[in-house]
């Protein structure tokens, strides 16, 4: 729970050390997973155009996902989606 801060989740980076690194002249050390993604193998999908609605929540379930920051619909919405694809299944 300490690494989460007004709603946040709080990063590892060491951003001072990544300072004095720069300053030193050091370089970051290279991901070695960098560069070995396939990218011909995607699919983009262009996301559907959403129709507005009206529907009524209870109160704690709009205050739980509004409470997770911004794009509160949109978690909503994919929350919604994965409910319907589980049962489409």
């Amino acid at each position: 729970m300490d690494d989460i801060i007004q709603g946040k989740i709080r990063g590892q980076t060491d951003w001072e050390r990544v300072r004095r690194e720069r300053i030193a002249g050091i370089e970051p050390e290279k991901d070695p997973d960098e560069g070995t993604f396939d990218w011909s193998k995607i699919q983009v999908t262009m996301p559907q155009p959403k129709k507005p609605i009206s529907v009524r929540l209870d109160a704690e379930i709009i205050e739980f996902f509004k409470g997770q920051g911004k794009g509160y619909q949109t978690r909503i919405n994919a929350v919604l989606r994965s409910y319907m694809e589980a049962h489409q299944k």
